[in-house]
C-alpha cells in the first residue's frame, strides 16, 4: 500500500468511528427519552397519549440536532475563518496565533509573514525571510534615527603628567592631546 492509501484509509476509519460514535450516544438519547416518558406514565399518571407525545417530541428533538447538526458546522467554520482572517487583515495575526498582540516598543524581529494596519491600509512584514523592527529616537540635532543602547556611566579619563617645567609640559602637550583623541574615539566604538 502506498502512504497516501494508508492516510486515506485512517482518515476515512476515524470517520467512521465519529459517525459510531454519534450514532451510540443519539441511541442512548432516544432510549433515555422514552424511558422518561414511561416513568411518567407510571409514576406522574400521563396517558397514553401525553407519553406519545413526549416519545415524538424527544425524537423530533434528536432528529432536529441530527439534522442541523452540518447548519452549525458550516456556520462555525465560516465564522472562525472570517474572524481569522479580519484579524489577520487588521494587524492581530503574528506567529501564526490570531488575536494575539505582540508589542515591539524596544524592538523585535519578525521572522514569519505578518499583517500589520498601516494608514493607506495592510501591511505585509517578514514575507521574504526574517526583518528587524528598530525603536526610532530624535538625537540632539533633532534627527530621527535608531536608538542606541542607552550611554553607561561617564568614562573618566585621567593623565598624570610629571613635568619638571612649563617647557616639558608644553612639549608633551601633543602628545597628550592625541592619546585623549584615541581615547575619547575607542569610547565612542565601545572598544
Amino acid at each position: 500500500m502506498e502512504p497516501d492509501d494508508i492516510e486515506d484509509a485512517l482518515s476515512g476509519a476515524e470517520e467512521l468511528s465519529a459517525v459510531l460514535d454519534d450514532l451510540e450516544a443519539r441511541s442512548r438519547s432516544f432510549g433515555s427519552a422514552i424511558t422518561t416518558a414511561l416513568k411518567g406514565a407510571v409514576l406522574d399518571g400521563d396517558s397514553l397519549i401525553e407519553v406519545l407525545q413526549n416519545i415524538a417530541y424527544r425524537f423530533s428533538s434528536i432528529s432536529l440536532d441530527v439534522g442541523l447538526k452540518p447548519l452549525e458546522t458550516s456556520i462555525g467554520s465560516m465564522v472562525s475563518g472570517a474572524s481569522n482572517m479580519l484579524s489577520g487583515a487588521i494587524g492581530f495575526s503574528h506567529g501564526g496565533v490570531p488575536g494575539r498582540v505582540q508589542a515591539f516598543a524596544t524592538g523585535g524581529v519578525v521572522s514569519q509573514p505578518t499583517y500589520f494596519p498601516m494608514a493607506g491600509g495592510t501591511g505585509l512584514m517578514g514575507e521574504a525571510g526574517s526583518e528587524a523592527i528598530m525603536p526610532l529616537k530624535r538625537g540632539p540635532d533633532g534627527r530621527l534615527g535608531v536608538a542606541a543602547g542607552e550611554a553607561g556611566a561617564p568614562v573618566q579619563v585621567i593623565f598624570n603628567v610629571n613635568a619638571t617645567d612649563a617647557q616639558s609640559f608644553r612639549k608633551s602637550e601633543g602628545q597628550i592631546n592625541a592619546m585623549l583623541t584615541r581615547a575619547v574615539g575607542r569610547g565612542r566604538r565601545g572598544v
